[in-house]
């Protein structure tokens, strides 16, 4: 299994301008969905990093990818949990995959259609050889949930390394957001593929933003020679 807290950036290390900067560029690139998966015999060529995005359903994770490509409409959003029911493929750049998984925890689908989404994504997660990062999404108004745990035990027995990332921050009161944050941190010292540190983000107001960009920049294809 991988050590995640021995190698690898931190969401949460001092970054530099110049790794800021270069989060700024890589998203300021064309992104685009290019592919829908709802069976593994479905997913497009293994050509480019990837970086998933996994939580429980109606945590963010569109909204996420909506405010760190700077744009309102590229993954869809809902107040419906439950939206997005299959693996979306977004090329950014041509330098890097954005997947966005589905939502899991919602427990108003069948219990063989929530069973079938589980067993597409433990696959996925297992076995995509380009997969370069998990992030599971965490809203900070609940903390981590069972179902949480799960899928990062999924991810720990597949040596995939995760980074948890706090949503809807500005939802939360600063003395709130302190405490979960610590005990997500406290948790994750049980789970050996998962990065010590807790990363928080809002869509709403851009916290965070900036410096997930600027990760992500680190795990993208190198920018073509000009």
């Amino acid at each position: 299994m991988t050590d995640a807290s021995a190698s690898g950036p931190s969401l949460t290390a001092t970054l530099s301008a110049e790794e800021i900067e270069a989060g700024r560029l890589l998203f300021a690139q064309a992104c685009d969905f290019v592919w829908g998966a709802d069976r593994l015999d479905q997913l497009p060529e293994a050509r480019l990093p990837e970086i998933a995005f996994a939580g429980r359903s109606n945590v963010g994770k569109s909204s996420l990818i909506n405010a760190l490509t700077g744009r309102k409409t590229l993954a869809r959003t809902s107040n419906t949990p439950g939206r997005t029911q299959q693996l979306n493929f977004f090329d950014l750049g041509r330098r890097l995959l954005l997947v966005d998984m589905p939502g899991y925890g919602y427990a108003k689908e069948s219990k063989e259609k929530v069973e079938a989404w589980n067993d597409m994504v433990r696959r996925f997660l297992k076995g995509r050889v380009t997969l370069r990062r998990a992030f599971v999404l965490v809203d900070a108004r609940h903390g981590l949930k069972p179902n949480d745990d799960e899928i990062m035990k999924m991810l720990d027995q597949a040596a995939v390394m995760y980074q948890v990332v706090l949503t809807k921050a500005d939802k939360v009161k600063p003395p709130a957001l302190v405490t979960v944050k610590a005990a997500t941190e406290k948790a994750l010292k049980k789970h050996p593929a998962a990065f010590p540190e807790v990363h928080v983000t809002s869509s709403e107001n851009g916290t965070g933003i900036a410096e997930l960009r600027a990760v992500m920049a680190q795990m993208a294809e190198s920018a073509p020679l000009t």
